[in-house]
């Protein structure tokens, strides 16, 4: 089986954290995206807060990733 590709989109501190706006990552489930993209240093903090969404779609640590699919990675937003 081969593992899905999934293009992860940054946004605000997520993405001032990363340098880039968006890259591809092969990952199963949200919960395993969320670790590799922790193992990057600059992104540990950021993951373990941000909220994920899969095409549009609010998305848990079990969700599972198709190929091509279009994960947000939201930080926490102030205000309101």
């Amino acid at each position: 089986m081969t593992v899905p590709e999934v293009t992860v989109r940054f946004w605000a501190g997520a993405q001032r954290a990363a340098g880039q706006d968006e890259a591809v990552v092969a990952a199963t489930t949200v919960g395993e995206l969320r670790d590799k993209l922790a193992d990057r240093p600059e992104l540990r903090t950021v993951c373990g807060v941000a909220s994920f969404l899969v095409d549009g779609q609010q998305a848990g640590d079990t969700t599972r990733l198709v190929d091509g699919a279009v994960v947000d990675l939201l930080p926490p937003f102030a205000g309101g």
